[in-house]
């Protein structure tokens, strides 16, 4: 199940490895206690969701000791894979459901990920700062960065420098219209092979 993954990111260690590899079977588990995600995407698991969250990792390294906020994470994506691509950095996984801080709490807990915070708040309350903000498409950009731009931090040494990184799919061109050339988005079929990529992108906002 996870050879795709190990086949785009060769060079993970035994226990990055080890923990991809359980990332199924704990999520079909729990899914069948608290359904955080659809019986149906349940079947393309690695894909959709872990390596669609990897993504980012292909225009991103974060350095350690970087603080990253997942918003929206729902049951820990795009956080949770990415937490164990890089164990380093510091990752905050907020949501305003307590069934899916649940899971989150649990899947980071059976895998021993001490990078991983998971916080039952709305983005609203959330007031701490952090290099990045990370989120899978869980409202339009403009209104997205409106929320979250007050928790990216000035302070960071990665590059590209602190900002936003947002997976969405479809036609994006609306959105993106009112941030004129300040963004960079990526195709994310010209680093996976997968048709699921198609329509799906990275959009990437320094703040």
């Amino acid at each position: 199940m996870s050879e795709c993954i190990f086949r785009y990111f060769p060079f993970l260690s035994d226990i990055q490895k080890d923990r991809m590899s359980k990332l199924k079977v704990i999520y079909d588990r729990w899914n069948g206690m608290i359904n955080v995600i659809s019986r149906k995407d349940m079947d393309n698991f690695i894909v959709h969701h872990v390596l669609h969250s990897l993504s980012i990792a292909k225009v991103i390294n974060f350095l350690p000791g970087t603080k990253i906020l997942d918003v929206g994470t729902g049951g820990g994506f795009p956080g949770i894979p990415l937490a164990i691509l890089f164990p380093d950095s510091q990752f905050t996984l907020l949501d305003s459901i307590e069934k899916k801080i649940k899971v989150v709490k649990a899947v980071s807990d059976e895998l021993r990920l001490d990078n991983v915070v998971a916080v039952r708040k709305r983005i609203e309350e959330e007031n701490n700062k952090f290099q990045f903000v990370i989120s899978r498409a869980v409202t339009r950009f403009p209104e997205f960065v409106n929320l979250t731009a007050k928790n990216i931090s000035l302070e960071g040494t990665n590059i590209p420098g602190n900002g936003i990184f947002y997976l969405k799919g479809g036609d994006l061109t609306s959105e993106l219209s009112s941030f004129k050339n300040k963004f960079t988005v990526w195709q994310i079929k010209d680093f996976f092979e997968e048709s699921y990529f198609e329509t799906k992108s990275i959009v990437y906002l320094p703040i």
